[in-house]
């Protein structure tokens, strides 16, 4: 691609690379220039304007954008690619779900050629329908069509999105004097609801360890979800040895994420169980959102899965918090 000033007589069929004041408004940055332009910026003064030319064998940026952004979504359920525009395609969530991706060709198709781009969400976020998978970006004017394609190759099916296999999904909470009761339980249901997900209901019980088994056993959503009144504070705490004794297991307690820690991973039956921290029941971002998502879109998410949360794994402080991680010394 060339680039630079010309003389406005010369500049027919080029591409306008900044945007030019005329005597009818503004003249955008990337129209390109016919007579009507030529007329409107001699007319206007202009006697030289800076413009792009396509050299043969480029793709002009909304082409390049629009190959290498359906490359990348190579028709994935659930997500959509936009128009092109300005050299940019975006790729939607039409649904909500969680976000996984081939890291390693994202960033192989980033090393093709610097005007060439791919930026996404991370690894496993989770997303809402309409949100922003994705977006291509085309930095030039037109790049070489051989570099689209060989970005387009590496990338090609590199973004798709998993979304929730289970329908439905409990709440028990357990209640003890002087506890929180069932503050809280307005953002867990968010977090169901907003994974396309029903709650199957709400149940109240005390904070002992026969009445909350009964409460597992007898749960009808698919998922079961634990949120106590007191801190899990060891594997064989309350909930821990509720779920043993309603007869199932836990895979893993703790995590390295922060809110989250105290959060417990098991399984009854064909049904998996979430033990809850307390500071789930701000509606900020959380460990439990990470691990509600994964389970709730079958994705793996056993002990390996979660010892690998750490990297990125502190997250906002909550309001809410008892304890600040940070000391009296700041």
């Amino acid at each position: 691609m060339k680039f630079g000033p010309v003389p406005v007589e010369e500049a027919e069929g080029a591409i306008l690379a900044h945007s030019e004041q005329v005597a009818s408004g503004r003249l955008r940055k990337g129209v390109v220039l016919g007579e009507a332009e030529i007329a409107a910026l001699r007319a206007a003064g202009h006697e030289a304007v800076t413009v792009a030319r396509l050299d043969p064998g480029d793709l002009h940026e909304d082409a390049a954008a629009e190959r290498l952004a359906h490359a990348l979504w190579n028709g994935a359920a659930g997500i959509a690619p936009g128009r092109a525009f300005t050299g940019r395609v975006n790729l939607l969530a039409e649904r909500a779900g969680v976000v996984c991706l081939d890291a390693g060709a994202i960033n192989a198709a980033n090393a093709v050629h610097p005007m060439v781009t791919v930026a996404t969400v991370p690894d496993h976020h989770q997303i809402r329908a309409g949100g922003m998978v994705a977006t291509v970006k085309i930095i030039a004017y037109g790049v070489p069509e051989a570099s689209v394609a060989r970005a387009a190759g590496v990338a090609r099916g590199a973004v798709r999105l998993a979304v929730a296999r289970y329908r439905t999904a409990s709440l028990i909470v357990t209640d003890a004097p002087g506890g929180p009761g069932t503050k809280g339980v307005e953002a867990i249901e968010a977090r169901v609801v907003g994974l396309g997900m029903a709650m199957a209901g709400v149940a109240v019980c005390a904070h002992n360890e026969a009445p909350l088994a009964r409460e597992i056993a007898a749960a009808a959503g698919e998922i079961v979800l634990i949120l106590t009144a007191s801190a899990t504070s060891d594997p064989h705490d309350t909930a821990p040895q509720a779920l043993r004794a309603a007869g199932g297991r836990v895979e893993r307690f703790g995590m390295p994420v922060d809110p989250g820690n105290l959060l417990f991973l098991g399984q009854i039956g064909d049904k998996p169980v979430i033990g809850l921290p307390g500071s789930a029941r701000s509606p900020v971002l959380h460990g439990a959102d990470w691990v509600l998502a994964r389970v709730a879109c079958g994705l793996p998410c056993g002990a390996a899965e979660i010892a690998a949360m750490g990297v990125g794994g502190l997250l906002k402080e909550i309001p809410t918090r008892p304890q600040p991680r940070r000391g009296p010394r700041g």
